[in-house]
């Protein structure tokens, strides 16, 4: 469902890289966490002309991780009618809406902490 190589909107980059240099956490690991936190608040996404204009370009199996088959399942149930470059428009966003919960953590363990 998603496309094989997938990025985030610049703003979201520079979050995740922030939290990196904060916590240590890389930002496929925070990405992954950041989406599954926007799932569980209910965010959902509707069509905008947001742009995916950041340059940390990586492919599905490293965004996505072990996560990838629940993350397409999930993306898949919630956006029914959504065409692989839909779908990856979407995730970006649930990363968005995720990571401002999280990137605000000044170490690691305030970090684990949260979650």
């Amino acid at each position: 469902m998603l496309p094989n190589r997938m990025q985030l909107s610049s703003e979201t980059e520079e979050q995740l890289k922030k939290l990196k240099a904060y916590t240590g956490i890389t930002p496929n690991i925070a990405a992954r966490i950041a989406f599954f936190r926007s799932i569980e608040s209910g965010f959902c996404y509707v069509s905008d002309e947001k742009k995916l204009d950041g340059t940390l370009i990586l492919d599905k199996a490293t965004w996505l991780g072990d996560t990838a088959l629940l993350t397409e399942m999930l993306l898949k149930s919630k956006y029914k009618s959504f065409d692989p470059k839909q779908a990856a428009k979407a995730w970006a966003a649930h990363v968005h809406d995720g990571i401002s919960a999280l990137r605000n953590h000044r170490s690691l363990k305030s970090f684990v902490n949260s979650i």
